[in-house]
């Protein structure tokens, strides 16, 4: 059964609503709540940690959205031509210099002495 809607990727999926879970109610709790322990504030804190944990649900998001991305063999080989492995194209280019100098005739070099 292929895999639609929500249920494909669900890692990414369960990764980005949980650190948006998390950063929202971090937020939440900074701004609103009395944080005073010991004379400290820890309000600020909560707020920036909050801030952190939404901005990196954002890889979740782009996570999931990438894997969600449908296309077929057909549109995926007209964008996609993947070049030769590196060992290969040297490969063919030692094989294509060797040819060329095998197909060429041996050239004579004359001198100037046999030329008078």
């Amino acid at each position: 059964m292929p895999r639609t809607g929500l249920r494909r990727c669900p890692l990414a999926l369960w990764l980005a609503l949980g650190l948006d879970g998390v950063g929202l109610a971090c937020l939440l709790a900074g701004l609103f709540g009395d944080l005073r322990r010991r004379g400290r504030d820890y309000g600020d804190m909560l707020v920036y940690t909050g801030a952190i944990a939404v901005l990196a649900s954002l890889l979740g998001w782009v996570l999931w959205y990438a894997g969600n991305i449908e296309l077929g063999p057909a549109e995926l080989g007209l964008d996609y031509r993947p070049s030769p492995p590196p060992l290969e194209r040297l490969v063919r280019k030692i094989s294509r210099r060797i040819s060329l100098r095998l197909a060429r005739p041996p050239q004579r070099h004359e001198t100037t002495a046999e030329q008078d």
